[in-house]
């Protein structure tokens, strides 16, 4: 990630993610757990950078990124940024 994956707060419930995989921001809204840092890494992404990656809760990620489809400008601007593999 490289943006903080903001959502709000009952969303992370309503999908079944698991609590430690979250931070709460506000009364309000929570975020993916490690994209509020300077840094951001989503704790739910599994892997190394030049490497294989799955995210562990690809079936309860939230909306924002719900938004991010597979070799979109996004999806690869983040590739980019993380050195990821390139897609096929």
């Amino acid at each position: 990630m490289t943006y903080r994956v903001s959502f709000y707060w009952a969303g992370a419930d309503a999908r079944g993610r698991p609590p430690a995989l979250t931070e709460q921001v506000n009364a309000h809204f929570s975020c993916m757990a490690g994209t509020n840092a300077k840094a951001p890494r989503c704790a739910a992404l599994q892997g190394e950078p030049g490497g294989r990656y799955a995210c562990r809760v690809y079936e309860q990620r939230p909306e924002p990124c719900r938004e991010v489809q597979i070799g979109d400008v996004k999806c690869l601007q983040a590739h980019a940024r993380h050195a990821l593999l390139a897609l096929a």
